[in-house]
């Protein structure tokens, strides 16, 4: 009967397709071991994936412990599988942030298509991000000019106005409620066990589905791990400087770079000194109008906007042009470089959801000592982990199970991926996580930064991971011969 139930599921998930509809939910994922979908999913395209998904909503209760009062509509896509009988545990994206929503973050699904041959992949937009109850709130107005993109107003009433207008109890918008319910959308889509894929943020909640749930998890792939022992933002300056020192040493020992871009340390240190004295106001073009507008920037809007130029390798290879620029007043390149960053972190972040967390589960850890303790010596400085303190003061109490804050304890096969660049999560906190995590494999990749997806020996080693379910077959070097990309040395490109 089994062998019959599968022929005819997968006849009629080859019909529902072809007809733009749904597979019947009677049909399990991969047959008897499963459970019955009782989702309804129905077709719909997602940005930047080519490939058509089905969507639906789950309704949970926003206070998943009483069972009352507001219920949030969690939004939920399916990529299916291209077999005709897929395995029965999918590769679930947990995104970063915290605060991106999954579902918006198609294009980084291609980079799975191996997966996606034999398994279904699946988006939870995490409560309080996407089209979850979206905690939004808007630091980029639609008419944003380029003071906007560098604005110093105070982030804490920015952030409490938002709050007041948000349909939501904040308390409720924590990690471990959210893979609460993200176990619940497993069992509505007739999953017995998930591969998680977790980025960044999505690392830490991975980790934790992994403590709450250990027997739904089949494998585990932490790409940039923030582990339990990581606290937002308390480590953020010292990591960031680590980064910025391999990228100046690195100069340094380039010909060309060196060349052109002399003393470029000292000069830089040199205007941090004098924006810490006094803003600089500057007048700019608008990098896509062309129209100048006037600016003002200060110590805190400018090294903030470095450190988010150093996630990517890529971005941070002009980084030496942009210092050498702004040292001799050419500020353009710097503003030019970091609207368009703004641009798309607006478009994914939920910036209520990220605080939500950050409230919830790092602050009530952390004091001004502490913060102060740890960005001393650094060029990015105590400002930021400051700010989100002030933002938390009257942030309504959350709560954490107890225990939340020791390492997750894991036998699951886990394969935990490092950037040598990563200005936020080094390779020091995976070789920390791994400590716990007794099954699993630590994999650093050289030349890149706050993401490994982007090489093919890391998708490879993903690939193997899921298709296998066991770590101890994988090959731990990955990225031989990988280097930093080469420095822009003029706005043409790098010397050949």
């Amino acid at each position: 009967m089994a062998g019959a139930h599968t022929h005819i599921c997968s006849i009629l998930r080859r019909l529902a397709w072809v007809l733009g509809l749904v597979a019947l939910s009677a049909c399990s994922r991969g047959g008897s071991s499963s459970q019955a979908r009782t989702l309804k999913l129905e077709p719909c395209q997602l940005e930047g994936l080519a490939p058509q998904a089905q969507c639906g909503t789950l309704e949970v209760f926003e206070n998943r412990e009483t069972k009352t009062g507001r219920k949030l509509s969690l939004r939920v896509a399916v990529v299916p599988a291209l077999a005709a009988q897929p395995q029965p545990d999918p590769l679930v994206f947990l995104a970063g942030g915290p605060g991106q929503a999954a579902t918006r973050l198609g294009v980084v699904l291609r980079a799975v298509e191996p997966i996606r041959r034999q398994r279904d992949i699946v988006l939870v937009d995490m409560r309080g991000t996407g089209d979850s109850n979206p905690l939004d709130c808007e630091f980029l107005p639609k008419d944003a000019g380029l003071a906007d993109y560098f604005n110093e107003d105070d982030l804490a009433s920015r952030i409490r106005a938002c709050r007041e207008r948000w349909d939501a109890d904040v308390r409720q918008y924590t990690t471990p409620i959210a893979m609460a319910d993200l176990d619940e959308v497993r069992a509505a889509l007739g999953y017995e066990k998930l591969n998680l894929w977790g980025g960044s943020y999505g690392t830490r909640a991975a980790l934790v589905y992994m403590r709450q749930y250990p027997e739904r998890v089949r494998t585990a792939i932490l790409d940039g791990v923030a582990p339990m022992g990581l606290y937002l933002p308390l480590y953020m300056p010292r990591d960031a400087q680590r980064s910025l020192d391999l990228l100046l040493a690195h100069c340094e020992k380039d010909a060309a770079c060196e060349k052109n871009f002399p003393r470029l340390r000292s000069r830089t240190e040199g205007l941090l000194e004098k924006l810490a004295q006094e803003p600089v106001r500057v007048r700019v073009p608008h990098p896509r109008t062309g129209v100048p507008e006037d600016i003002v920037l200060t110590r805190q809007a400018f090294v903030g906007a470095l450190f988010g130029l150093l996630y990517s390798a890529e971005d941070s290879s002009m980084v030496p042009l942009m210092l050498d620029r702004v040292t001799q007043g050419d500020w353009a390149p710097f503003v030019a470089m970091n609207v368009g960053r703004g641009e798309r972190m607006e478009k994914v972040m939920s910036r209520g959801l990220q605080m939500a967390v950050i409230c919830a589960e790092d602050v009530p850890f952390l004091d001004q000592a502490a913060v102060e303790r740890e960005a001393k010596g650094t060029w990015f400085g105590a400002g930021m982990g400051l700010e989100m303190m002030k933002v938390c003061e009257d942030w309504p109490k959350s709560t954490v199970p107890t225990g939340f804050r020791e390492a997750v304890v894991s036998d699951v096969p886990t394969l935990l991926l490092s950037g040598e660049l990563d200005p936020v999560t080094p390779p020091a906190w995976a070789e920390e996580a791994k400590r716990t995590l007794k099954n699993s494999l630590h994999v650093q990749v050289p030349g890149v930064g706050h993401n490994t997806l982007g090489v093919d020996c890391v998708r490879k080693l993903m690939v193997d991971l899921v298709a296998d379910g066991r770590v101890d077959t994988l090959k731990p070097s990955c990225g031989a011969g990988l280097a930093r990309p080469p420095f822009f040395t003029s706005f043409a490109g790098p010397i050949p």
